[in-house]
C-alpha cells in the first residue's frame, strides 16, 4: 500500500497540470481572438465562410413517384420513427427477460460505474467543445461577418451532433448492460440459441436507434429548415457529431485496455481464473468493455453516418451545376438511405426466423455462422433495394444513370460483407492465421505468439487494401460512363457513394459490432456472480426443467465470446474503410475552393509541388505519433492498475473484491483515459490549425497522408490484436488449458493486442474525420487571414499552433510516462510482485 501511495504522489497534481494546459490554450485562442477582432470580409472576391454558405436547392422544385422531393423525404421520417419503435420495443423485450437476481446485480453495478463514467465523460467533451467554439465564433462572427444569429446556428448545431453521439453512446451502454445478464442466466439452459439471440437483439436495438436518430436529424435539416443556412447547420453538425466520437473512442480505448490488462495479468501472476471475484480489476474491465467496445463503436458509427452524408451533400451542391440534377442526387442519396434502413430491419427479421427454425432445439451450433448470414442477406437486399429505388426515382435523369449510381453504391455495399469475410480469415478461431499464433506458441513462448499476430495483422492489410482498391477501381470505372457531362470530378463521387454504401448496412454493422461486448460481459456477469456457489440448483432446474450444467454454461459463453471477438474485429476496417472514402470527399470540397472549381492551382496538387509533397510525409509521422501516445497511455494506466490490484487483491478469507479496491481501479483507468486524451485531443487540435495556416496544399498532403496512412495502420493493428484475441480463446475453449505455460504466452499476446484493436486502430478512424472536418474551417480561416493582407499573422500563427501541437506531442509520453527510474527497480521482485498472495 506504501508503494502504490509512493508512486502516485510521483505523478503532478492533476490540477496543477491542468491549469498550465488551459493557460497554453487560452493564450492562443486570445492571440487569434485579438488578431481577428474588427476585421471584416474581404473584397478581393474571395469568399470568405466556406461550407458554411452552401444554400440547398428547391428540394420541392423536382417531383418523384408523383411527390415533391420534400414531400418524399419527409416520409423518410415516417421510417425513421418505425426504426425507433424497433429499437425501443427490443430494449423493453431485452428488459422483460428473466436473469438470477445475483445476475441482475452484477449488471446494474457495471451500468452504475458506466453512467458515472459517461457523466465525466460528458463534462470533459463540454470543455473539449469550447475550443472548437473559439474558433467558430472567431471565424464565423469575427471574419466572415455572419452575425450572431447565423454563427448561433453552427455553434447550436455542434452541441447538437456532440449530443448526438453521447447520446446514442449512452443507449448502448443500456441496452448492453441489460443483454449481459440475460444472456449469463441464459446459459445455464444449457442450449446455444438463447446465448446468440440475446446479444443479437441487443445489438439490433443499438443499430436501428443510431441510425434512425442520425437520419431522422439529417432529414430534419434538408426537408424543415431554411436552404439558406443548411451548410451551417449541416457543418455544424458534422464538427459536432466528429468531436464526440473522436473523444468517447480515445478515452474509451484507454479506459478499456487499462482494465482489461490489468485484469488478465493477474490470471498470470496469480493463478487464478477467469473474471475472479476477488479480483478488483474485473469490474473495471467490465466497465472497460463498454467504455471501449459499446460507447466508441455507437458514437463512432453515429458519426461516420452522419459525416459521409455531408460529404456527399457538399459534393454535389460544389460539383454539380445544374439545380435540378443536384435535387435528383439529394432526393435519391436519403430516399435510398432510408430503404436500406428498412433492408436492414427486414434482413434483421429473416435472418432471425431462420437462425430460430435451425438452431432453437440445437446442442451445438457454431456462434458465427447466423451473424455472417445476417451481413450476407442484409448486403444483398440492400443491393436490390438501391437497383429498385434508383430506376423508380432517376430513370429519365440521364442516360442510364439510375443503374450507373446503383452499380457504384452497390460496390460499397458488397465491400461491408466482403471485408468482415476477409477480417475472418486472419481473426477468426477457425482461421489457419489464428491457429498459427498457437501452434507457435506451443513451442516460442510469447515471443512466437507476437510475432505471428504482427504476421496476420500485415497480411491482412495487404488483402483488404487490394479488396478496397479493387471495389474503388470499379466505381471508378463506372464514373467515367458519362457522370463527367453531369458533374466536376466524377470518380470523387463515386468514392464517396462507394463510403455510402459501405453504410448501407449500418443497423447490421453496429449490431454485429456491440454483440461482442454483450458476450464478453456475460462471461464476467457469470463469475462475479457466483451462481455456482448459491445454491440455488433447484430454483434453476426449475425454470429450465434440467438441472444447470455450470461447466457446460461456460463453455458456451467462451464459444459465443469467440464469436463476439471476430465480428468485433469485422466492423473495424469497415468504419475506418469509409472514413478514408468519405474524408476522400471531404478533401475534394478544400480542392473545390482552392482552385476556384478546378480553374486554378490544379498544378499545385502535385509531388512537383513541394509543399503538397511535404505534407505527406508528415501526415504519415503524425499517424505514428499518434498510434503511440495512445498505448502509451494505456501503458502507463495499466501498470498502475497492475500495481494497486497486485497490492491490494486478497485471495484468502475473502469471496469478492471489496467496492473500495474496484471503484479505485476504475478511478485508474479513467484519470489515465482522460489525461490521455487531452494530450491528444490539444495535440491533433493545434496541428490541424498549424497545417492549414502554414500552406493550403501543404494542408491537402496532409489530409490526404493521414487518410492513407490511417487506413494501413488500423487495418493491420485491428486484425494482430483479433488474432492474438481468439489465440486465447481458442486455449481456453478449444484446447481446455487454462493455467498452462501456454495459456500464459496467449494472454501475453492478447495484452499486446489490446490496445492495438481497440485502442489506437479504432480511434484512428474519428480523429481522421475530426481533423478533415476541422480542417475545411481551419483552411478558410488560414486563407481570410491571408486575403485581409494578414500573411505574416498566418505564418507567426502557424508556428505558435505548431509549438503548442508539438507540446502535447512531448507531454503525450514524457508526461504520461510511469514516473520511476530503471535504478530504483527491484528485479527480484519480478515485474509485479504479489508473492504474497501465490
Amino acid at each position: 500500500m506504501g508503494t502504490t501511495a509512493s508512486n502516485e504522489g510521483r505523478v503532478q497534481p492533476r490540477r496543477a497540470t491542468r491549469r498550465r494546459w488551459w493557460a497554453a490554450v487560452a493564450g492562443a485562442g486570445t492571440l487569434v481572438l485579438s488578431a481577428c477582432a474588427g476585421q471584416t470580409p474581404s473584397g478581393d472576391g474571395h469568399q470568405v465562410g466556406g461550407e458554411a454558405n452552401l444554400q440547398l436547392p428547391d428540394l420541392g422544385s423536382v417531383k418523384f413517384v408523383g411527390l415533391p422531393g420534400d414531400v418524399l423525404l419527409a416520409l423518410g421520417l415516417v421510417v425513421c420513427a418505425l426504426g425507433l419503435v424497433f429499437g425501443l420495443v427490443t430494449y423493453r423485450q431485452l428488459r422483460a427477460m428473466p436473469a438470477h437476481h445475483s445476475m441482475r446485480e452484477i449488471s446494474e453495478l457495471i451500468y452504475r460505474t458506466c453512467k458515472t463514467y459517461l457523466v465525466q465523460q460528458g463534462r470533459f467533451l463540454l470543455l473539449l467543445w469550447a475550443f472548437i467554439a473559439t474558433i467558430i465564433i472567431v471565424y464565423y462572427l469575427f471574419l466572415v461577418g455572419f452575425g450572431v444569429g447565423r454563427t448561433a446556428i453552427v455553434i447550436g448545431f455542434s452541441l447538437v451532433g456532440m449530443a448526438g453521439s453521447y447520446a446514442v453512446a449512452w443507449y448502448g451502454i443500456r441496452v448492453n448492460t441489460f443483454a449481459n445478464s440475460r444472456a449469463a442466466h441464459a446459459s445455464l439452459g444449457g442450449r446455444p440459441y438463447p446465448l446468440h439471440d440475446i446479444p443479437m437483439r441487443a445489438g439490433m436495438s443499438v443499430g436501428m436507434v443510431l441510425i434512425s436518430v442520425e437520419l431522422a436529424m439529417m432529414l430534419v435539416i434538408l426537408v424543415f429548415l431554411p436552404g439558406e443556412i443548411a451548410g451551417a447547420c449541416f457543418i455544424g453538425f458534422a464538427i459536432g457529431e466528429s468531436l464526440g466520437a473522436a473523444a468517447l473512442r480515445i478515452a474509451g480505448g484507454i479506459f478499456t485496455k487499462i482494465a482489461d490488462i490489468g485484469a488478465d495479468l493477474m490470471k498470470i501472476v496469480l493463478g487464478i481464473r477467469e473474471d475472479d471475484a476477488r479480483n478488483p480489476g474485473v469490474i473495471a474491465d467490465c466497465v472497460g468493455d463498454n467504455a471501449g467496445d459499446s460507447v466508441g463503436p455507437s458514437a463512432d458509427g453515429f458519426e461516420t453516418y452522419g459525416v459521409t452524408g455531408v460529404a456527399l451533400i457538399t459534393f454535389v451542391l460544389l460539383g454539380v451545376p445544374d439545380p435540378t440534377m443536384q435535387v435528383a442526387l439529394l432526393v435519391w442519396l436519403f430516399v435510398v438511405r432510408a430503404v436500406m434502413l428498412v433492408g436492414s430491419g427486414i434482413s434483421y427479421f429473416v435472418n432471425h426466423a431462420i437462425t430460430r427454425r435451425r438452431h432453437r432445439d440445437s446442442v451445438d451450433m457454431d456462434f458465427e455462422s447466423p451473424l455472417t448470414s445476417l451481413v450476407w442477406l442484409t448486403s444483398v437486399i440492400c443491393i436490390a433495394a438501391t437497383f429498385g429505388t434508383s430506376a423508380l426515382l432517376l430513370t429519365g435523369m440521364g442516360d442510364g444513370l439510375w443503374w450507373k449510381l446503383s452499380l457504384i453504391v452497390s460496390c460499397g455495399t458488397l465491400a461491408g460483407a466482403l471485408i468482415p469475410e476477409l477480417v475472418k480469415v486472419f481473426t477468426s478461431p477457425n482461421a489457419k492465421h489464428t491457429r498459427e499464433v498457437v501452434v507457435s506458441s506451443s513451442k516460442g513462448g510469447a515471443s512466437l505468439n507476437i510475432l505471428s499476430g504482427l504476421v496476420a495483422g500485415n497480411f491482412s492489410a495487404y488483402w483488404i487494401g487490394l479488396a478496397i482498391a479493387g471495389l474503388m477501381s470499379v466505381a471508378y470505372w463506372i464514373s467515367n460512363l458519362g457522370l463527367g457531362d453531369l458533374m466536376l470530378a466524377p470518380a470523387v463521387f463515386a468514392f464517396g457513394l462507394v463510403a455510402f454504401g459501405f453504410l448501407g448496412l449500418g443497423p447490421v454493422t453496429i449490431a454485429v459490432d456491440s454483440y461482442g461486448p454483450v458476450t464478453d460481459n456475460a462471461q464476467s456477469v457469470f463469475e462475479l456472480s457466483r451462481i455456482e456457489d448459491l445454491g440455488v440448483d433447484d430454483e434453476l432446474e426449475t425454470e429450465f426443467g434440467a438441472a444447470p450444467d455450470h461447466e457446460r454454461a461456460k463453455f458456451l459463453l467462451e464459444s459465443n465470446d469467440g464469436a463476439g471477438n471476430t465480428f468485433k474485429a469485422t466492423a473495424k476496417p469497415v468504419l475506418i474503410g469509409t472514413a478514408v472514402v468519405g474524408a476522400t470527399t471531404m478533401i475534394f470540397s478544400i480542392m473545390m475552393g482552392l482552385t476556384e472549381k478546378l480553374t486554378e492551382n490544379v498544378d499545385k496538387l502535385s509531388l512537383l509541388h513541394a509543399p503538397f509533397l511535404l505534407g505527406l510525409i508528415v501526415g504519415g509521422a503524425v499517424i505514428y505519433w499518434f498510434t503511440g501516445a495512445s498505448i502509451q497511455a494505456v501503458t502507463t494506466g495499466a501498470y498502475r492498475a497492475v500495481e494497486y490490484i497486485g497490492a491490494n487483491i486478497r485471495l484468502d478469507g475473502t469471496t469478492r473484491a471489496s467496492t473500495k479496491d474496484s471503484s479505485k481501479v476504475v478511478e485508474i483507468c479513467t484519470r489515465y483515459a482522460q489525461k490521455g486524451m487531452l494530450n491528444i485531443f490539444l495535440g491533433i487540435f493545434f496541428a490541424t490549425l498549424a497545417f492549414a495556416f502554414v500552406e493550403p496544399f501543404f494542408f491537402i498532403g496532409y489530409l490526404i497522408s493521414m487518410a492513407l496512412f490511417g487506413l494501413f495502420q488500423a487495418i493491420f493493428m485491428a486484425n494482430a490484436g483479433g488474432a492474438w484475441d481468439n489465440a486465447k480463446k481458442l486455449v481456453e475453449v478449444d484446447l481446455a488449458a487454462k493455467g498452462t505455460p501456454l495459456h500464459a504466452a496467449t494472454v501475453v499476446g492478447d495484452t499486446v493486442g489490446d490496445p492495438y484493436k481497440d485502442t489506437s486502430s479504432v480511434a484512428l478512424n474519428p480523429v481522421i474525420k475530426f481533423t478533415t472536418l476541422f480542417g475545411l474551417l481551419a483552411v478558410e480561416l488560414a486563407l481570410a487571414l491571408a486575403h485581409q493582407g494578414l500573411g505574416n499573422l498566418t505564418t507567426a500563427l502557424a508556428v505558435v499552433f505548431g509549438l503548442a501541437s508539438m507540446y502535447f506531442a512531448f507531454r503525450s509520453f514524457h508526461g504520461m510516462r510511469i514516473g520511476e527510474e530503471i535504478e530504483d527497480l527491484d528485479v527480484s521482485e519480478g515485474a509485479v510482485a504479489t508473492a504474497e498472495h501465490s
